[in-house]
């Protein structure tokens, strides 16, 4: 295990920062992030420890060789960072995305679109494998973003487990995102609002302990839901890591030339210039209408608002660039 500082673990606080905020934005995933903060190898091997022999360990209650086995301080650090984000910066984004949403996606496109340079870099060879690997992670991320939404939801408890555990992937593989795989599932409102809002409510009528929402058939059910997705996110987290890591210390390159197609790809999703495409069947928790999907047009580079956009786009290559050269001067 790496001997870090403070200072690492800091940093590491602020990379999950980062990671919490991106998962506001549609289109863009924690585990983009993580690919291009270069902690990406180091989240999936964390998580694939969550094995057998961090349940022997548990067994035979040796405490800190079950931490030191599962990296705990790392996980623990990136989850400060993701938890705080979540409730602080990420509800800063919402309300930026709401009123100057050009600059914003101008801003992320900039991001990724240097960010499939840098983690490019980290092929050791580009050699004729790795870019038909490119073009196919590419495709895929690419033939998701227009893929319509299932036409209603499906509340079969075994489906909504399996929506948890594919869901998941959002998180895990950089250029997809969660949310819009369970809005592609047709069960982004029964999972994410519905649930969500049952869970919420539970809790505050038990703190003040009123516990009649459990003989409310319908309160019940979706907790019932929730308990199964939750279940579904935490197998789903523990199989596919298991799986990427097998891949990734096998064939590090196609991983990453795969990898780097994905991202690649997303940017269809976050192109700056476009118009939401709303349904009237599905509404977010604020009751507003879901976007499920964009309708993209060129940009007048003449026009101020397009000026505007391009520098923010400039401003989020330039971000991916300092930290990049931040990271080779320390090295």
């Amino acid at each position: 295990m790496l001997k870090r500082s403070k200072k690492d673990f800091f940093l590491i606080a602020v990379k999950g920062f980062v990671m919490g905020a991106a998962n506001v934005i549609p289109g863009v995933s924690g585990g983009t992030i993580a690919l291009v903060t270069g902690i990406y190898e180091e989240l999936i091997n964390s998580l694939k420890s969550f094995d057998k022999k961090a349940l022997k360990l548990f067994l035979k209650k040796d405490l800190s060789g079950l931490l030191k086995h599962l990296n705990f301080k790392f996980l623990l650090f990136l989850g400060i960072g993701v938890g705080t984000s979540i409730f602080t910066i990420a509800k800063l984004f919402e309300f930026l995305l709401e009123m100057h949403p050009l600059k914003i996606w101008s801003f992320f496109f900039g991001l990724i679109l240097a960010s499939v340079y840098y983690v490019g870099k980290s092929v050791s060879k580009w050699e004729l494998k790795s870019i038909v690997f490119f073009i196919l992670g590419s495709l895929t991320a690419l033939s998701i973003t227009i893929i319509n939404p299932a036409p209603s939801s499906n509340a079969n408890y075994l489906f909504v487990f399996m929506c948890g555990v594919i869901g998941i992937s959002g998180m895990l593989l950089p250029g997809l995102s969660g949310s819009y795989i369970l809005m592609l599932l047709g069960n982004y409102k029964l999972l994410m609002v519905d649930s969500i809002n049952a869970v919420s409510s539970s809790l505050k009528m038990s703190i003040s302990g009123d516990f009649s929402y459990l003989s409310n058939s319908v309160q019940v059910e979706r907790l019932m839901h929730f308990s199964l997705f939750l279940l579904g996110s935490v197998v789903g987290m523990i199989c596919f890591s298991q799986i990427i890591a097998w891949i990734f210390n096998r064939y590090k390159d196609l991983t990453i030339s795969t990898l780097t197609g994905f991202v690649f790809g997303s940017l269809a999703i976050i192109w700056p210039w476009k118009n939401p495409i709303t349904s009237k069947t599905m509404l977010n928790r604020h009751g507003e209408e879901m976007i499920i999907g964009y309708e993209r047009y060129l940009p007048n580079i003449l026009e101020l608002e397009s000026i505007t956009a391009l520098f923010c786009l400039a401003l989020g290559v330039f971000c991916i660039w300092l930290v990049e050269k931040l990271a080779i001067d320390k090295k």
